[in-house]
This record gives structure tokens, sequence and C-alpha cells, in this order.
């Protein structure tokens, strides 16, 4: 009777010893091609994959993200969608299957032990002809699911994303390689725990597939005035559908929604094409340069030509 529970107990230790292994060589991975860098995002000879190195608290980013799959290897960050707040730490991934308006917040991480991670953008194009080969998932009822995933990683899905990050110490064999992983990464995704949201965006006709049109058209004629008939028009679905599988998805409503995504182009045009904040405002939509500044304080924590003197100095 003992026989079996030894080896299961034997089984648990080589199990973990393992896991750990795997996170101490991300580790190592991670710190070596980030040292020297400096703190901030890193592309890397993977066209898909960027690495990020922060060494202090706060940092913060507030970006629109398209679909990505991500791992943090060291250090804590917090999550803001929305008003939702997802704790994201060691042994988790990120999942993000359509473009989404995010703040990130790294709260743990010194010169010493910085922040690591990496994340690897998703080509939902791809995605959707590797979950037209593989076969439809079990039989389900649609139900609305979140556009953003955080969670423990799977052993598979580590497996995985240590294989691609293990490339960019042999960058002669990317150009073969790094594709057949990142088929595999496709299917781990198709699959595991986030599989229910990823497999929805690959759905013809499914309610996140709908939503991503119209953010999509969004994105597209952002200075334009929304019109919620046309959007959910576009989404064929009713204006009340339209508006609770929207926040089902985004976990804000369309408004909100527009709004983040003005206010983040307004930034990016001041910080990178010296655009004055008048002429940002303009430029995304907004008649009142006076909406335009309370609006931006209340998401940024400052007036515009403060918030911008503060980035470019620090």
């Amino acid at each position: 009777m003992t026989g079996p529970a030894i080896n299961t107990a034997s089984h648990t230790v080589s199990h973990q010893t393992a896991l750990t292994n795997q996170w101490q060589e991300l580790t190592s991975l991670l710190t070596r091609h980030t040292e020297g860098k400096g703190d901030g995002f890193h592309q890397t000879a993977i066209a898909q994959m960027i690495l990020q190195r922060a060494s202090s608290v706060p940092t913060s980013i507030h970006s629109v993200f398209n679909p990505f799959f991500a791992v943090l290897v060291q250090g804590k960050k917090k999550v803001l969608l929305g008003k939702e707040i997802y704790s994201y730490r060691v042994g988790h991934c990120l999942v993000a299957s359509v473009d989404l308006p995010l703040s990130a917040f790294v709260t743990e991480a010194t010169p010493d032990k910085p922040y690591l991670g990496f994340k690897v953008n998703i080509d939902p194009r791809q995605l959707c002809d590797l979950a037209i080969k593989a076969g439809p998932a079990k039989p389900q009822q649609e139900n609305d699911v979140r556009g953003l995933f955080v969670g423990p990683i799977d052993r598979p899905l580590l497996d995985c994303a240590l294989r691609l990050a293990r490339l960019l110490d042999t960058p002669q064999d990317i150009e073969v390689l790094s594709p057949l992983i990142m088929r595999e990464l496709y299917y781990r995704l198709l699959t595991g725990a986030q599989g229910t949201a990823v497999r929805q965006i690959t759905t013809s006709g499914s309610n996140m597939q709908r939503i991503s049109r119209v953010i999509e058209q969004l994105k597209a004629d952002l200075a334009r005035p929304m019109k919620i008939e046309t959007l959910a028009r576009q989404a064929e679905m009713s204006i009340s559908s339209f508006h609770h599988h929207f926040k089902a998805v985004t976990s804000m409503s369309p408004l909100q929604y527009q709004k983040q995504l003005r206010l983040l182009e307004a930034r990016r045009l001041m910080l990178a094409e010296n655009a004055n904040a008048s002429n940002a405002a303009y430029q995304v939509g907004y008649d009142s340069p006076s909406q335009f500044s309370r609006e931006y304080s209340r998401m940024f924590g400052a007036p515009p030509i403060r918030d911008v003197e503060q980035l470019r100095t620090a």
C-alpha cells in the first residue's frame, strides 16, 4: 500500500523541481537579454516577442494593446481594465483576445531583482486558421467572456514559451523554428485554461468577434462622433444587447472605451509628434479644450502639459 503513495510523492517532487528549473532558466534568459539595455520594452530578433525590464516602482504604462500573450517571470504587476484590477505575478500568464486599453503598474522591482516579463503578439488570422484545423471545441453554449485573461500558466504553455525564449540564444534558428513554436503556442492557447476566450475570437459570428469588429471601427474613426445605433447595427445587435456584450468583453461602455482610446492617442501625439494639447485634443475628436484637460487629468493624474513634461524627464 505504501509503494504507490511513495511513487506519487516522488512524481510530485520531480514535477515541482522541473517547474522550478524552467522558471530559473526563463529568469536567466530574460536577465541576460535585457541587461545593460535599461528599463522599458525591448524588441527581440523574434518579431512577435518583446521583453520588459523594470528596476524600480512605481513603473506604469497606459496603452491600447492588440491581442497578445504575456508571461511574468520576476516581480509583480497590477493590470487595470476599466475599473477592474488584475493581480499578475510569477507563474501567471496574461492573454488579451481583443484590442484593449490597459493600464499596467509594476509593483515589485529592485535594481538587484528587476521586474522581468515578455509579451508575444498574437496574429488573429493565424489563430483562426489553426482553430479550423484543430477542429471544434466541445459543444457549449456561448457565454459572455471578458477579453482579458489572467491566471496560472499551465505546464504545456510554459514549456512552449520557454522554447520560444531559448531561440534568443541561437538567432540562426529563429527563422526556421520560431514559426513552428508560435504555431504550437497558438494551439496551447486554444486548448488551455484561457481557451474559452481565445476560441470565441476565432468563432465566426460569436459575440466577441462581432465586438472585435466594432472595436476596429472605433480605432479607425477615432475623431468621429460615436453613434451607438450605427455600431449596434454593425455588430448585428439591438442597442441594449450591444451595450451588454460590449461591456462584457471590455468591462466598459462603448463611450468609456472611445474616451480611453482618444486620450491615449492624444498623449501619443504630444509625446511622439510634439503636438500641443489643443491640437492633440482636436485631432482625436474633442471640441472643448477644457473638457479634454479635465478628462485627461482624471485618467493620467495630471494635466496634459505637466504629464508630458514628467514623461519626458522620467
